[in-house]
Protein backbone atom coordinates (compact mmCIF):
# COMPACT_ATOMS: atom_id res chain seq x y z
CA UNK A 1 0.00 0.00 0.00
CA UNK A 2 1.13 3.74 -1.20
CA UNK A 3 1.65 6.06 1.59
CA UNK A 4 -0.88 8.25 0.46
CA UNK A 5 -3.30 5.48 0.74
CA UNK A 6 -2.84 5.07 4.22
CA UNK A 7 -4.67 6.10 7.19
CA UNK A 8 -3.41 9.14 9.22
CA UNK A 9 -3.71 8.98 12.69
CA UNK A 10 -6.70 10.86 14.50
CA UNK A 11 -7.19 12.19 17.75
CA UNK A 12 -8.56 8.65 18.23
CA UNK A 13 -6.01 6.42 16.54
CA UNK A 14 -3.19 9.11 18.44
CA UNK A 15 -3.96 8.40 22.40
CA UNK A 16 -3.55 4.68 21.53
CA UNK A 17 0.11 5.22 19.82
CA UNK A 18 1.16 7.57 22.70
CA UNK A 19 0.09 4.32 25.09
CA UNK A 20 2.63 2.12 22.88
CA UNK A 21 5.16 4.69 23.19
CA UNK A 22 5.07 5.04 26.78
CA UNK A 23 5.22 0.87 27.26
CA UNK A 24 5.70 -0.64 31.02
CA UNK A 25 9.49 -0.47 30.03
CA UNK A 26 9.90 2.67 29.08
CA UNK A 27 7.88 3.77 31.90
CA UNK A 28 10.05 1.61 34.22
CA UNK A 29 13.23 3.59 32.74
CA UNK A 30 10.90 6.88 33.36
CA UNK A 31 11.33 7.29 29.38
CA UNK A 32 8.44 9.06 27.79
CA UNK A 33 10.37 11.39 24.86
CA UNK A 34 8.90 8.85 22.58
CA UNK A 35 4.97 9.63 23.91
CA UNK A 36 5.60 13.04 24.32
CA UNK A 37 6.82 13.13 20.47
CA UNK A 38 3.92 11.79 19.10
CA UNK A 39 1.74 13.91 21.57
CA UNK A 40 3.49 17.27 20.43
CA UNK A 41 2.97 16.08 16.30
CA UNK A 42 -0.51 16.10 16.84
CA UNK A 43 -2.66 18.44 15.16
CA UNK A 44 -5.78 17.81 17.34
CA UNK A 45 -5.18 16.98 20.91
CA UNK A 46 -8.25 15.80 23.07
CA UNK A 47 -8.82 15.55 27.11
CA UNK A 48 -7.85 11.80 26.09
CA UNK A 49 -4.31 12.25 24.56
CA UNK A 50 -4.22 15.03 27.27
CA UNK A 51 -5.13 12.16 29.94
CA UNK A 52 -2.60 9.75 29.24
CA UNK A 53 0.21 11.79 28.78
CA UNK A 54 -0.57 13.22 32.35
CA UNK A 55 -0.81 9.47 33.48
CA UNK A 56 2.23 8.43 32.34
CA UNK A 57 3.89 11.25 33.74
CA UNK A 58 2.46 10.75 36.88
CA UNK A 59 3.68 7.01 36.62
CA UNK A 60 7.18 7.89 36.54
CA UNK A 61 7.18 10.41 38.79
CA UNK A 62 7.31 13.64 37.06
CA UNK A 63 4.67 15.19 38.72
CA UNK A 64 5.81 18.95 37.80
CA UNK A 65 5.38 17.75 33.76
CA UNK A 66 2.16 16.35 34.54
CA UNK A 67 0.64 19.02 36.33
CA UNK A 68 2.33 21.63 33.41
CA UNK A 69 0.02 19.12 31.00
CA UNK A 70 -2.72 19.43 33.19
CA UNK A 71 -3.12 23.26 33.52
CA UNK A 72 -2.46 23.76 29.06
CA UNK A 73 -5.31 21.24 28.51
CA UNK A 74 -8.46 22.99 27.20
CA UNK A 75 -11.10 20.42 28.64
CA UNK A 76 -10.58 18.81 31.72
CA UNK A 77 -12.72 15.89 32.41
CA UNK A 78 -13.61 13.96 36.07
CA UNK A 79 -10.41 10.93 34.73
CA UNK A 80 -7.97 14.02 33.93
CA UNK A 81 -8.56 14.99 37.31
CA UNK A 82 -8.42 11.41 38.58
CA UNK A 83 -4.81 11.35 36.70
CA UNK A 84 -3.46 13.93 38.58
CA UNK A 85 -4.83 13.45 41.87
CA UNK A 86 -3.99 9.71 42.02
CA UNK A 87 -0.71 10.84 40.77
CA UNK A 88 0.42 12.99 43.26
CA UNK A 89 -1.03 10.34 45.99
CA UNK A 90 1.15 8.02 44.70
CA UNK A 91 4.02 10.20 44.44
CA UNK A 92 3.97 10.56 47.76
CA UNK A 93 2.77 14.46 47.95
CA UNK A 94 -0.58 14.02 50.04
CA UNK A 95 -1.05 17.94 50.46
CA UNK A 96 -0.94 18.54 46.41
CA UNK A 97 -3.48 15.41 46.20
CA UNK A 98 -5.75 17.26 48.87
CA UNK A 99 -5.14 20.82 47.33
CA UNK A 100 -5.92 19.51 43.53
CA UNK A 101 -9.58 17.76 44.81
CA UNK A 102 -10.82 20.96 46.02
CA UNK A 103 -9.85 22.94 42.93
CA UNK A 104 -11.47 20.16 41.27
CA UNK A 105 -15.05 20.28 43.80
CA UNK A 106 -14.57 24.56 43.45
CA UNK A 107 -15.41 23.77 39.47
CA UNK A 108 -18.30 21.51 40.08
CA UNK A 109 -16.67 18.23 38.93
CA UNK A 110 -18.34 15.34 40.71
CA UNK A 111 -16.01 13.01 41.92
CA UNK A 112 -15.51 9.50 41.32
CA UNK A 113 -14.73 6.69 43.31
CA UNK A 114 -11.34 6.06 42.01
CA UNK A 115 -10.33 9.80 42.89
CA UNK A 116 -12.10 9.42 46.31
CA UNK A 117 -9.75 6.50 46.96
CA UNK A 118 -7.03 8.28 45.95
CA UNK A 119 -8.07 10.87 48.34
CA UNK A 120 -8.62 8.46 51.18
CA UNK A 121 -4.76 7.60 50.29
CA UNK A 122 -3.38 11.20 50.66
CA UNK A 123 -5.49 11.60 53.78
CA UNK A 124 -3.74 8.10 55.27
CA UNK A 125 -0.73 9.49 54.27
CA UNK A 126 -1.28 12.79 56.34
CA UNK A 127 -2.95 11.00 59.33
CA UNK A 128 -5.01 13.66 59.72
CA UNK A 129 -7.93 12.71 61.95
CA UNK A 130 -9.98 15.51 61.34
CA UNK A 131 -9.74 15.66 57.17
CA UNK A 132 -10.69 12.04 57.65
CA UNK A 133 -13.67 12.65 59.27
CA UNK A 134 -14.44 15.72 56.62
CA UNK A 135 -13.79 12.84 53.90
CA UNK A 136 -15.74 10.66 55.12
CA UNK A 137 -18.82 12.76 55.86
CA UNK A 138 -18.30 13.93 51.73
CA UNK A 139 -18.27 10.21 50.97
CA UNK A 140 -21.40 9.22 52.65
CA UNK A 141 -23.33 12.25 50.33
CA UNK A 142 -22.37 11.05 47.41
CA UNK A 143 -23.68 8.14 45.04
CA UNK A 144 -20.20 5.98 45.20
CA UNK A 145 -21.42 2.25 46.91
CA UNK A 146 -18.98 2.38 49.67
CA UNK A 147 -19.48 -1.29 49.68
CA UNK A 148 -17.39 -2.18 46.54
CA UNK A 149 -14.27 -3.44 47.73
CA UNK A 150 -11.68 -1.14 47.05
CA UNK A 151 -13.58 1.81 48.62
CA UNK A 152 -14.48 0.06 51.72
CA UNK A 153 -10.51 -1.39 51.89
CA UNK A 154 -9.61 2.67 51.29
CA UNK A 155 -11.89 3.81 54.27
CA UNK A 156 -10.43 1.00 56.78
CA UNK A 157 -6.69 2.72 55.85
CA UNK A 158 -7.49 5.85 56.25
CA UNK A 159 -9.34 5.87 59.52
CA UNK A 160 -7.06 3.13 60.86
CA UNK A 161 -4.03 5.44 59.94
CA UNK A 162 -5.44 8.57 60.97
CA UNK A 163 -6.04 6.94 64.21
CA UNK A 164 -9.81 6.55 64.63
CA UNK A 165 -9.93 2.80 64.97
CA UNK A 166 -13.22 2.13 66.39
CA UNK A 167 -14.27 2.77 62.75
CA UNK A 168 -11.87 1.05 61.19
CA UNK A 169 -12.15 -2.14 63.07
CA UNK A 170 -16.17 -1.89 62.52
CA UNK A 171 -16.24 -1.17 58.81
CA UNK A 172 -13.84 -4.31 58.83
CA UNK A 173 -15.82 -6.77 61.00
CA UNK A 174 -18.96 -5.21 58.77
CA UNK A 175 -17.18 -6.46 55.50
CA UNK A 176 -19.15 -9.88 53.81
CA UNK A 177 -15.55 -11.03 52.74
CA UNK A 178 -11.99 -9.88 53.12
CA UNK A 179 -8.56 -10.11 51.06
CA UNK A 180 -5.39 -9.27 52.49
CA UNK A 181 -5.99 -5.66 51.45
CA UNK A 182 -8.06 -4.57 54.55
CA UNK A 183 -5.99 -7.01 57.13
CA UNK A 184 -2.89 -5.38 56.03
CA UNK A 185 -4.34 -2.28 56.92
CA UNK A 186 -6.08 -2.62 60.19
CA UNK A 187 -2.87 -4.22 61.32
CA UNK A 188 -0.76 -1.32 60.38
CA UNK A 189 -3.50 1.12 61.96
CA UNK A 190 -2.85 -0.96 65.15
CA UNK A 191 1.03 -1.03 64.98
CA UNK A 192 0.80 2.64 64.36
CA UNK A 193 -1.14 3.63 67.24
CA UNK A 194 1.15 1.21 69.77
CA UNK A 195 -1.59 -1.99 69.97
CA UNK A 196 1.15 -4.49 68.59
CA UNK A 197 -0.02 -7.55 70.45
CA UNK A 198 -3.54 -6.85 68.65
CA UNK A 199 -2.00 -6.89 65.44
CA UNK A 200 -0.01 -9.97 65.94
CA UNK A 201 -3.39 -11.57 66.70
CA UNK A 202 -5.36 -10.07 63.84
CA UNK A 203 -2.74 -11.73 61.65
CA UNK A 204 -2.86 -14.96 63.29
CA UNK A 205 -6.75 -14.46 62.59
CA UNK A 206 -6.42 -13.68 59.17
CA UNK A 207 -4.20 -17.26 58.96
CA UNK A 208 -6.98 -19.30 60.32
CA UNK A 209 -9.58 -17.96 57.56
CA UNK A 210 -6.63 -19.65 55.02
CA UNK A 211 -5.35 -16.26 53.68
CA UNK A 212 -2.59 -16.71 51.94
CA UNK A 213 0.35 -14.11 53.24
CA UNK A 214 2.46 -12.38 50.79
CA UNK A 215 6.10 -10.34 50.55
CA UNK A 216 3.79 -7.37 51.68
CA UNK A 217 1.70 -8.82 54.74
CA UNK A 218 4.79 -9.98 56.51
CA UNK A 219 7.10 -6.67 56.16
CA UNK A 220 3.75 -5.45 57.96
CA UNK A 221 3.24 -7.88 60.53
CA UNK A 222 7.43 -7.77 61.20
CA UNK A 223 7.34 -3.81 61.26
CA UNK A 224 4.13 -4.17 64.01
CA UNK A 225 6.21 -6.84 66.34
CA UNK A 226 9.55 -3.96 65.89
CA UNK A 227 6.79 -1.29 66.92
CA UNK A 228 6.11 -3.62 69.58
CA UNK A 229 8.98 -5.23 70.95
CA UNK A 230 7.56 -8.38 70.26
CA UNK A 231 10.84 -10.26 69.60
CA UNK A 232 9.16 -13.91 69.57
CA UNK A 233 6.53 -13.17 67.70
CA UNK A 234 9.29 -11.40 65.10
CA UNK A 235 11.45 -14.40 65.09
CA UNK A 236 8.28 -17.08 64.47
CA UNK A 237 6.96 -14.71 61.61
CA UNK A 238 9.98 -14.39 60.20
CA UNK A 239 10.50 -17.85 59.63
CA UNK A 240 7.46 -18.96 59.06
CA UNK A 241 7.68 -16.57 55.89
CA UNK A 242 10.75 -18.62 55.07
CA UNK A 243 9.87 -22.28 55.76
CA UNK A 244 6.04 -22.71 55.18
CA UNK A 245 5.14 -20.03 52.45
CA UNK A 246 8.61 -20.26 50.47
CA UNK A 247 8.46 -16.49 50.94
CA UNK A 248 12.18 -15.07 50.09
CA UNK A 249 12.79 -12.56 52.36
CA UNK A 250 14.03 -9.35 50.91
CA UNK A 251 15.90 -6.61 52.26
CA UNK A 252 13.23 -5.04 53.99
CA UNK A 253 12.15 -7.84 55.64
CA UNK A 254 15.25 -8.29 56.75
CA UNK A 255 15.50 -4.28 57.89
CA UNK A 256 12.55 -5.24 59.95
CA UNK A 257 14.22 -7.84 62.09
CA UNK A 258 17.46 -5.43 62.84
CA UNK A 259 15.33 -2.54 63.60
CA UNK A 260 13.25 -5.32 66.03
CA UNK A 261 16.63 -6.88 67.82
CA UNK A 262 18.01 -3.42 67.57
CA UNK A 263 15.14 -1.88 69.90
CA UNK A 264 15.85 -4.77 72.49
CA UNK A 265 19.37 -4.40 72.70
CA UNK A 266 20.61 -7.60 70.85
CA UNK A 267 22.98 -5.94 69.16
CA UNK A 268 25.13 -9.00 68.48
CA UNK A 269 22.42 -11.01 66.50
CA UNK A 270 20.86 -7.53 64.55
CA UNK A 271 24.57 -7.58 63.63
CA UNK A 272 25.11 -11.41 62.42
CA UNK A 273 21.63 -11.15 60.85
CA UNK A 274 22.88 -8.71 58.80
CA UNK A 275 25.93 -10.42 58.00
CA UNK A 276 24.10 -13.61 57.43
CA UNK A 277 22.28 -11.76 54.45
CA UNK A 278 22.27 -13.15 50.80
CA UNK A 279 21.61 -9.87 49.59
CA UNK A 280 23.32 -6.51 50.20
CA UNK A 281 21.64 -4.93 52.83
CA UNK A 282 20.06 -1.35 52.56
CA UNK A 283 20.96 1.49 54.30
CA UNK A 284 18.40 1.76 56.48
CA UNK A 285 19.13 -1.19 58.55
CA UNK A 286 22.54 -0.25 59.21
CA UNK A 287 21.23 3.31 60.18
CA UNK A 288 18.74 1.33 62.52
CA UNK A 289 21.68 -0.77 64.23
CA UNK A 290 23.75 2.51 64.65
CA UNK A 291 21.16 4.24 66.50
CA UNK A 292 20.76 1.41 68.55
CA UNK A 293 24.56 1.11 69.11
CA UNK A 294 24.57 4.82 70.12
CA UNK A 295 21.49 4.26 72.49
CA UNK A 296 23.23 1.32 73.96
CA UNK A 297 26.74 2.89 74.47
CA UNK A 298 28.70 0.12 71.80
CA UNK A 299 31.38 2.40 70.60
CA UNK A 300 33.22 -0.93 69.35
CA UNK A 301 30.35 -1.70 66.85
CA UNK A 302 29.06 1.77 66.29
CA UNK A 303 32.45 2.24 64.39
CA UNK A 304 32.51 -1.10 62.39
CA UNK A 305 28.71 -0.44 61.44
CA UNK A 306 29.18 3.60 60.39
CA UNK A 307 32.42 1.70 58.03
CA UNK A 308 29.92 -0.34 56.36
CA UNK A 309 26.83 2.72 56.05
CA UNK A 310 30.10 4.62 54.60
CA UNK A 311 30.55 2.23 51.90
CA UNK A 312 26.53 1.89 51.38
CA UNK A 313 26.45 5.38 50.76
CA UNK A 314 29.53 6.94 50.39
CA UNK A 315 28.86 10.00 48.12
CA UNK A 316 26.42 11.41 51.05
CA UNK A 317 28.14 13.10 53.39
CA UNK A 318 26.16 12.67 56.66
CA UNK A 319 28.01 9.03 56.69
CA UNK A 320 31.13 10.78 56.75
CA UNK A 321 30.29 13.16 59.26
CA UNK A 322 28.44 10.73 61.53
CA UNK A 323 31.76 8.20 61.54
CA UNK A 324 33.87 11.44 62.32
CA UNK A 325 31.65 12.04 65.49
CA UNK A 326 32.02 8.44 66.52
CA UNK A 327 35.66 8.84 66.25
CA UNK A 328 35.37 12.23 68.07
CA UNK A 329 33.33 11.15 70.82
CA UNK A 330 36.00 8.35 71.75
CA UNK A 331 39.14 11.16 71.70
CA UNK A 332 40.38 9.51 68.50
CA UNK A 333 41.23 12.87 66.21
CA UNK A 334 43.06 11.25 63.92
CA UNK A 335 40.52 9.04 62.87
CA UNK A 336 38.28 12.17 62.51
CA UNK A 337 41.15 13.68 60.66
CA UNK A 338 41.45 10.98 58.07
CA UNK A 339 38.16 11.06 57.83
CA UNK A 340 37.53 14.46 56.81
CA UNK A 341 40.75 14.15 54.52
CA UNK A 342 38.84 11.80 52.41
CA UNK A 343 35.80 13.67 52.45
CA UNK A 344 37.79 16.09 50.74
CA UNK A 345 38.92 13.84 48.15
CA UNK A 346 36.00 12.79 47.26
CA UNK A 347 34.80 15.84 46.85
CA UNK A 348 32.02 15.30 49.81
CA UNK A 349 30.71 18.70 51.27
CA UNK A 350 28.86 18.61 54.54
CA UNK A 351 25.55 21.00 54.01
CA UNK A 352 25.61 23.58 56.31
CA UNK A 353 22.94 23.93 59.06
CA UNK A 354 20.69 26.71 59.65
CA UNK A 355 19.64 28.19 63.00
CA UNK A 356 16.64 30.61 62.98
CA UNK A 357 15.60 32.64 65.19
CA UNK A 358 12.00 34.14 65.64
CA UNK A 359 11.14 37.64 67.34
CA UNK A 360 7.84 38.77 68.18
CA UNK A 361 6.58 41.87 65.64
Amino acid sequence: MKQSECALPDKYTYPLLIKVCSNELRLKEGDLSGARKVFDEMVERNVVSFTVMIDGYAKVGDMASARALFDEAPEKDVVAWSALISGYSRNEQPNEAVKIFFEMVSMNVKPDEFIMVSLMSACSQLGNPDLAKWVDSYLSQTSIDTRQAHVLSALIDMHAKCGNMEKAVKLFEDMPSRDLIPCCSLIQGLSIHGRGVEAVELFNRMLDEGLIPDTVAFTVILTACSRGGLIEDGWHFFDTMKNKYSVVPSPDHYACMVDLLSRAGQLKAAYDLLKSMPLKPHACAWGALLGACKLHGDVELREEVANRLLELEPEKAGSYVLLSNIHASANQWLDVSIVRDEMKEKGVRKIPGRSYIFTEA
